[in-house]
C-alpha cells in the first residue's frame, strides 16, 4: 500500500541548542536522499526545519525551486515536492521538528491543514496553510470554509485540546465538508492541536484517502484515569483486526518501549523495525507527544 507520505524525519536541538540535528527518518527507498538528509543540520530560521522552529508554528512549503528549502536538488530527484514542518515545544523550548515530504503525483491522493485564528480574533479558525495535492476543487472549498470552537474537526480539536480521529467522514455529521470529502476520495481525518503561543491557536488536520492513507495505520494514545498508563483511545485502519486487538489491549508506563520514552522525554521518536508491542508486526513507526502547558495529553503514532 502507497503512503500520501513518503518521507519522514525528526530534527532535534543540539546539545548546545544552537542548531537542529538529524536524529531519525523513515524514507522507504530514497536512499540517496536519505544519505543527504542525515549530513545536514539547521539554524534557527533555515531550512524548513529552522523555519518551523522560529515561527513557532507549523510550516507548509509547497514549493522547493527558489525556496529556502536546502535540499532541493536531492529532493527532486527523489519525486519530494512538499513539506510540512511541526514544531513540537514545552513551553517556550523546543523539543524537536518533525517534518513531512510529499510528493506531487496524479496517483497520490490526500491533504494536509493548518488552521488558525486570526490575531485578536478568537472566534473562528480559518485555514492558513496546507497541501492538498491533486485536490484543486476541496483545496478551494476549504479556503472559505471557517470553525468556531466545537465546530467541525477543527474546532472540536479546539475544544477538547486533544486530537481528535474520524475514521468514517461519511458517517460522521460533525465533519461538515463530508460531502466534498467524499466526492474527493477522502475518508479519514485526523486533527491534533498545535499549541505554542498563548493566543494563537494551531491546529493540524491530516486528511486521508483510501488508495493512499496518510500512513496504514493511525492510533491516539492517552493517559489512563490513575495517570499510570497510556492506552490506545482510537485507531484507523481496523480492517486489520486481529492487530487493532492487540494494539487496543496494551497499555504502556512511562519510560516503556517507544511510547513509554516518549512519554518521559516529551521527544517523537521514529522506529524503523518492531516497536516493542507487538514484536516484529510493525516496521515503521512515527510516535509524536501532544504537550499543552509544559503535559503531554497524548501520544499520535503514524505506521508506515
Amino acid at each position: 500500500m502507497k503512503t500520501f507520505i513518503k518521507v519522514t524525519e525528526i530534527w532535534i536541538p543540539a546539545k548546545d541548542r544552537t542548531h537542529l540535528e538529524f536524529s531519525a527518518g523513515l524514507y522507504g527507498d530514497l536512499n540517496e536522499f536519505r544519505v543527504a538528509s542525515e549530513k545536514e543540520s539547521f539554524a534557527f530560521d533555515e531550512g524548513l526545519p529552522g523555519k518551523a522552529w522560529a515561527a513557532g508554528h507549523p510550516v507548509v512549503l509547497t514549493e522547493f525551486e527558489h525556496s529556502y528549502f536546502k535540499r532541493t536538488k536531492s529532493a527532486k530527484k527523489a519525486g519530494l515536492t512538499c513539506g510540512i514542518a511541526i514544531p513540537i515545544f514545552s513551553g517556550e523550548f523546543l523539543m524537536a521538528v518533525v517534518v513531512f515530504l510529499c510528493g506531487n503525483d496524479q496517483h497520490y491522493s490526500g491533504a494536509i491543514e493548518v488552521w488558525s485564528n486570526s490575531v485578536g480574533d478568537n472566534a473562528e479558525l480559518a485555514v492558513s496553510d496546507g497541501y492538498y495535492g491533486t485536490l484543486a476543487d476541496f483545496d478551494r472549498m476549504s479556503g472559505a470554509m471557517r470553525f468556531g470552537k466545537g465546530s467541525g474537526l477543527p474546532g472540536q480539536v479546539w475544544a477538547t485540546g486533544m486530537p481528535v480521529l474520524i475514521e468514517d467522514l461519511g458517517l460522521e455529521s460533525a465533519f461538515v465538508r463530508s460531502m466534498e470529502a467524499g466526492n474527493s476520495g477522502i475518508t479519514t481525518a485526523l486533527g491534533i492541536p498545535i499549541s505554542v503561543l498563548e493566543k494563537q491557536v494551531y491546529i493540524m488536520t491530516f486528511l486521508s484517502a483510501k488508495a493512499t492513507p496518510i500512513a496504514r495505520r493511525i492510533q491516539i494514545w492517552v493517559i489512563d484515569e490513575n495517570e499510570q498508563c497510556l492506552v490506545c483511545q482510537s485507531g484507523y485502519s481496523k480492517q486489520n483486526d486481529e492487530l487493532a486487538e492487540i494494539f487496543e489491549s496494551v497499555s504502556v508506563r512511562k519510560g516503556e518501549g517507544l511510547l513509554g520514552r516518549v512519554w518521559l522525554t516529551g521527544v517523537p521518536v521514529i522506529r524503523n523495525h518492531s516497536n516493542g508491542l507487538v514484536s516484529g508486526r510493525v516496521s515503521s513507526m512515527l510516535a509524536m507527544p501532544v504537550i499543552a502547558d509544559g503535559h503531554l495529553k497524548a501520544v499520535v503514532t503514524f505506521i508506515f
